[in-house]
């Protein structure tokens, strides 16, 4: 049965918002041919649509579910505290225990800022890095998600709705060359910061070329400019302390979001002490940095944070989401080699991308970090990458638009081999 056949009531759904919402969807991600699926609930690894079809879900709330739908431990917290209230317009001890276990969980985490999404916490950051070095330009780098603000929301060169001055203090390098972004760092006299995926764009999907990370620590320390780690998905999914504590390199500031709050609206800035002096408010003075934001730190969101987080740090989660990704690489592998396609599968913690490109690529080459962002994001026509979306929901699995996914601790050996044996059938269909 079809995608199309198996979902008549998403369709009618879609066929409503379609009239109301900007291509019919609230999030870029959800935009599919002929329509995206309507979820109804979900429940560990699963999810259900509106017409009763169940899936293995692999966008996980877009990697914030490290843990699956509905954790009965976070459940619980976020239900016990949603009876006292929701907002409180002040100050509460969940905050300061929120704080207090993600700084004991992040290595460069002296001071705690509370956003309410990664993009929020990104946007800040970059603002508190100028206010600290008095200098403008940021440097960031091709293909790298840092969420949708003006300053991260263009490829190079610009794009409609940006002011051409905030394109002109941002300059945009490709990755693959650590050697010439160092040149640029020590080059230029204006940089307050360089902001970076530490696992490479969208968790990995364009890998960073070996010895990056230290060559960014080291420039950026060197001529004073900050070193900022996007974690937001990476953090609490690649190790407890986020991708600077499994690669050993701290960076000035982090972002993190997603699971920070357990699946629910949260997110944070974390960094050096100093570079926070501009959100303080003096004796008789405002903040250099005013940041103000309704939702930060909600207690429901802070309980399902500190529920979560202890969690990841007491478990193996982590472990078993990783496992469960390298298990599906490997079935996807075997299942084109078979094909004889030029296609592969690749990652490295719990997520898996497939390059489903004309121009045949290995996971070695991919994951050496040589390849261009442009060529590896822009691999497939969005037509092929639809046909594999819809062709894997009438599998009863649910990807992400890379194509790929990412996994949690609640994916078992039933998910993995039912999903290998649905992208077999794909692969046959198409």
């Amino acid at each position: 049965m079809t995608y199309e056949e198996r979902t008549p009531e998403s369709r009618a759904l879609f066929e409503r918002a379609r009239l109301l919402l900007p291509n019919g969807v609230t999030h870029v991600a959800r935009h599919l041919n002929p329509y995206p699926v309507y979820i109804s609930r979900a429940a560990g690894s699963r999810k259900w649509d509106v017409d009763g079809n169940e899936y293995i879900d692999y966008l996980g709330g877009h990697g914030a579910l490290i843990l699956g739908h509905c954790h009965p431990q976070v459940t619980e917290a976020v239900r016990e505290q949603a009876a006292k209230g929701a907002h409180y317009g002040a100050s509460h001890e969940l905050e300061l225990e929120w704080a207090e276990l993600i700084a004991s969980m992040i290595p460069c985490a002296e001071r705690v800022r509370f956003t309410v999404t990664g993009t929020e916490a990104t946007h800040l950051a970059l603002r508190l890095a100028r206010a600290a070095t008095g200098k403008t330009r940021i440097l960031r780098f091709a293909g790298h998600f840092h969420g949708w603000h003006d300053h991260v929301a263009f490829p190079s060169g610009g794009a409609a709705g940006i002011v051409p001055g905030i394109v002109d203090e941002v300059a945009v390098c490709a990755s693959a060359d650590p050697s010439r972004v160092r040149q640029t760092i020590e080059e230029r006299d204006d940089l307050a910061a360089v902001i970076v995926e530490p696992t490479g764009a969208t968790f990995g999907h364009v890998p960073l070329p070996e010895g990056m990370l230290a060559a960014l620590r080291e420039a950026t320390a060197r001529r004073g400019v900050v070193l900022i780690f996007d974690e937001v998905i990476s953090g609490f999914r690649v190790s407890p302390g986020g991708a600077q504590s499994l690669y050993g390199i701290v960076p000035d500031m982090a972002t993190l979001a997603k699971i920070v709050a357990g699946g629910y609206p949260g997110a944070a800035v974390v960094g050096r002490r100093d570079l926070f002096d501009a959100l303080e408010f003096g004796e008789e003075t405002q903040p250099a940095v005013p940041h103000q934001g309704t939702y930060n730190a909600g207690p429901v969101s802070a309980a399902a944070g500190i529920a979560t987080l202890k969690i990841v740090r007491d478990t193996d989660a982590i472990a078993r989401a990783n496992a469960g990704a390298a298990a599906i690489r490997s079935g996807f592998n075997e299942a084109i080699q078979e094909r004889g396609l030029g296609w592969c599968a690749y990652g490295r913690f719990s997520d898996f991308h497939v390059y489903a490109g004309s121009e045949p690529l290995s996971a070695a080459e991919i994951e050496s970090g040589r390849i261009p962002a442009a060529r590896l994001k822009g691999a497939a026509p969005m037509k092929k990458i639809h046909a594999i979306r819809s062709g894997m929901l009438a599998e009863g699995v649910d990807l992400a638009g890379w194509p790929g996914g990412l996994t949690s601790a609640a994916h078992d050996g039933a998910d993995v081999d039912r999903t290998v044996t649905a992208f077999r059938r794909l692969l046959a269909a198409l």
